[in-house]
């Protein structure tokens, strides 16, 4: 190998090796912290939103049900009254 790649291999390290510190400071720790604590009310939100969408959707589901149940019932007796 060259030198040149010697010292990007070296510059390298050393910039992981001061990265990692970086990453396990306090104030990295702070910032991790507050970016899972806003994505976690995000998720709380999210779930809300979707327990309301599928109370939404059951009511239509049942809404649904007792007009089809209707609808029946009437072309059943209309059934029966073209049949006498």
């Amino acid at each position: 190998m060259s030198m040149n790649k010697w010292a990007i291999f070296a510059g390298g390290v050393l910039f992981g090796t001061a990265g990692i510190r970086l990453l396990l400071s306090k104030d990295a720790r702070k910032a991790y912290t507050h970016v899972t604590a806003a994505a976690l009310r995000a998720q709380d939100c999210v779930m809300d939103t979707a327990s309301l969408l599928r109370e939404g959707a059951e009511d239509i589901y049942e809404d649904a049900k007792q007009l089809n149940a209707a609808r029946a019932a009437a072309e059943g007796a209309a059934v029966i009254e073209d049949t006498v």
